[in-house]
């Protein structure tokens, strides 16, 4: 099936589309047709299974589109450098093969940038933005160039995976047997190295402090209190330059979805509530 040029396809329980430039994207539907549409976009080095915990309540309210960004999950791996302007309109042609005009976008840390791309550059596609422990700009350039260059070195993974954890999780999730840092690490050593180095080439590359400015759409800004990755005073200058933006500070690391779950949600569903009738 052809639609708009993009290629849909289904197998293993997943489904797939091919974009503009060729690279096939894995992505899931759940809830009920009837709901409006959220999509969920993640963190690097993760996949759509990130979201796992959320995906129950959430699709009683909505009809949830999750996918993996080239070169994480089951997506492809081109071997270039990404950039936001490409992974942005990655979710424009899903949006368009499946037919979705309007949806809101809750976006996490790398998936924040993406909603943050997709408020200024498509705000005829966006209701309401959700954007949690993330930020619009991540320099200088040189931090990322040595990142870049280490993960892409042979055996390098299992160090880059540690580093994330202790990036994502507070002390008292690491020191002890936690399955569900497990999991994340394991999605971690999932990912092809070629797709964190192409993604963090998106974020070497990305200054979106002014244009932000831009995004029209009702936004929620979401801060860690804890988070050493994107500061709290990265989500409050995302909030003092987004016009009408709500700001909430969590007393959490990088993933409050995973250590704060009952209040990310609480958070979410509320300020989604004018459309789920809440």
């Amino acid at each position: 099936m052809t639609v708009k040029g993009t290629d849909l396809i289904k197998a293993k329980g997943l489904c797939y589309f091919r974009t503009g430039d060729g690279v096939r994207i894995a992505y899931r539907l759940d809830g009920s047709a009837d709901h409006p549409v959220l999509v969920l976009a993640n963190s690097i080095a993760t996949s759509m299974n990130m979201w796992n915990g959320q995906i129950s309540e959430l699709s009683e309210h909505f009809r949830i589109l999750r996918y993996d960004y080239r070169g994480h999950g089951h997506s492809d791996t081109p071997n270039v450098p990404y950039s936001f302007d490409r992974l942005g309109r990655d979710v424009l042609e899903l949006l368009d093969a499946l037919q979705f005009d309007r949806v809101h976008v809750l976006g996490l840390s790398l998936g924040g940038v993406v909603a943050q791309w997709l408020g200024i550059h498509a705000p005829e596609r966006i209701d309401r933005l959700i954007l949690s422990n993330t930020s619009s700009y991540l320099g200088p350039a040189e931090q990322w160039e040595g990142l870049i260059n280490s993960v892409l070195e042979p055996g390098k993974l299992p160090e880059i995976a540690d580093m994330f954890m202790h990036n994502w999780f507070p002390s008292h999730m690491l020191t002890s047997e936690n399955s569900l840092v497990a999991s994340f690490r394991d999605m971690v050593l999932a990912t092809r190295p070629q797709g964190i180095a192409g993604s963090w080439a998106a974020i070497r590359d990305m200054d979106m402090r002014r244009t932000v400015s831009l995004i029209n759409s009702p936004t929620l800004v979401i801060a860690g209190q804890h988070d050493t990755v994107t500061l709290p005073e990265h989500g409050e200058l995302l909030s003092k330059t987004i016009s009408g933006a709500e700001l909430l500070i969590l007393p959490s690391v990088h993933l409050p979805n995973v250590e704060l779950p009952s209040e990310f949600l609480r958070a979410v569903l509320e300020f989604l509530s004018p459309m789920t009738g809440n």
